[in-house]
Parts: C-alpha cells; sequence; structure tokens
C-alpha cells in the first residue's frame, strides 16, 4: 500500500494551508496551462486520479462532464470532497478512496483521465498507466501534471545560493530512478523519481500517443499578480502532459 501522509493529522493541517487548497484552483498557477490541454469535457466520462479536496472534479461536473469518478488514497481528502460538492441527478460525481499503486478500473469506462500532483507518489508508474489505458475509450484522453523530474531529483531538494549569491535548485542524482524522501510539513514524505525520459516513454509503451508536453512556468501577468512566482522561472517545477489512446 502507498504511503498515506494526507491523513497524518499534522500534515493534513498545513497542507490545507496551501493556496491551491484554500483557493481552489485559482490558487494553483499551472490550471490555466493544464485546462488548455484538455478537449471539451461536455458529456464525457471522467476519472479524477489523486482528487483531493474535489477541485477538478467539481470544475469538470460544472463543465458538463457525463459523469466524475474522484479517487485519492485519503480517507480526509475524500472525507472533504464529499462534504464540499453538491450534486444534481443527473451529473453526479462518486469520490471512492483507492490506492493507485493497486487501482483496477473497468475497461473502456471512461473518456478523460486526469490526475494533477499524484504521480510521483506512485510506486510502479508503468502499471498505472497500463490500468489508465485500458479503462479509456478508443481516443480518450489522459492529461496529468507531476512534480518535474529536474525538481525531485535532489536528494535534498532546496534552494542554494550560487557564487554570485543567485538562487539556484541542485540536480544531483537524476539518471538513478526510484525512492526519494523529502521532508515536506512531516519527515519522511516517500517520492519516487523517474526522468523525463522514462515518464514519456512508458506512455508510448503503453499504447499513448503524446499529444503534448509543458514544462511548466508563470506567465508574466502571473508573476505580476503574484511576485513570489519570480524563481519558479529558475527551474520548472511541474511536467504537464496531454495524450491520446490510439
Amino acid at each position: 500500500m502507498a504511503q498515506n501522509i494526507y491523513d497524518n493529522p499534522k500534515f493534513f493541517e498545513g497542507y490545507t494551508q496551501l493556496p491551491r487548497q484554500t483557493h481552489g484552483l485559482e490558487g494553483a498557477p499551472e490550471w490555466p496551462a493544464l485546462q488548455s490541454m484538455l478537449i471539451p469535457v461536455s458529456d464525457k466520462r471522467v476519472v479524477d486520479l489523486g482528487c483531493g479536496f474535489g477541485w477538478v472534479s467539481r470544475w469538470m461536473r460544472d463543465n458538463g462532464a457525463k459523469s466524475v469518478l474522484g479517487l485519492d488514497l485519503s480517507e480526509k481528502m475524500i472525507e472533504r470532497a464529499r462534504k464540499d460538492t453538491k450534486d444534481t441527478k443527473d451529473t453526479m460525481i462518486e469520490y471512492r478512496i483507492a490506492d493507485l499503486d493497486q487501482l483496477t478500473l473497468p475497461p473502456e469506462s471512461f473518456d478523460i483521465a486526469f490526475s494533477s500532483l499524484t504521480f510521483h507518489y506512485v510506486r510502479d508508474f508503468e502499471r498505472l498507466v497500463k490500468t489508465i489505458h485500458h479503462s479509456l475509450s478508443k481516443g480518450g484522453q489522459f492529461v496529468f501534471s507531476i512534480e518535474h523530474p529536474v525538481y525531485m531529483a535532489a536528494a535534498h531538494p532546496h534552494w542554494i545560493m550560487d557564487e554570485e549569491g543567485r538562487k539556484t535548485w541542485p540536480v544531483s542524482g537524476y539518471s538513478v530512478e526510484g525512492e526519494r524522501k523529502t521532508d515536506w510539513f512531516i519527515d519522511g514524505v516517500i517520492k519516487y523519481h523517474r526522468t523525463m525520459a522514462t515518464t514519456i516513454n512508458t506512455l508510448i509503451s503503453c499504447g499513448f500517443e503524446i499529444l503534448q508536453v509543458k514544462e511548466f512556468a508563470p506567465s508574466a501577468e502571473q508573476i505580476a499578480k503574484t511576485p513570489a512566482l519570480l524563481e519558479e522561472l529558475e527551474r520548472p517545477m511541474m511536467l504537464l502532459v496531454s495524450a491520446a489512446k490510439r
């Protein structure tokens, strides 16, 4: 079973204070870029993998999705998502607790698979990609974001100062894939580093056609509104990918 950090009370308390949790999609600077990669969701069957508080699940519903299944390992996340979601009979969102490392889904049961900042917690990415491919209809779309491999490769991920006193991000052991442990709200958070090549080639070998890849960087307008985002120009923090089932 995957590490369930989100049900840790200390972690959950800190996580709920993040801008993307207090402000929803407006607090997620990469959301406009992710949204632009999605096909129209009207009348589509959607699975939201690692749905968290359900922000994207509700956006899918509000934009006409036929059905939405939100999956998350955390009982606290699912409880909060259910509390914050109100649905009508014709557009239902269903939330379930699920471990993505052990996930099974019915064949061709979805038209869109979406995930935001979740797959770097998954040990067996290839198994999950095969499961998602199996669950999508022909031509179905798979859109996801993960922590960028450059961002998460470092053994000690934090800004350091170079010789000129400028912030820089350390990259260590980039080609050595596997488990990484970091401290974020609590000690010993486990993530799994994969190179960009491994991520993309896994999608291809599992039968996906790559449609678009973005290494997220904030726009000038976003930086003007939130100056703290300026440092995100120094290294990509997130990798955004759109693919389709062949």
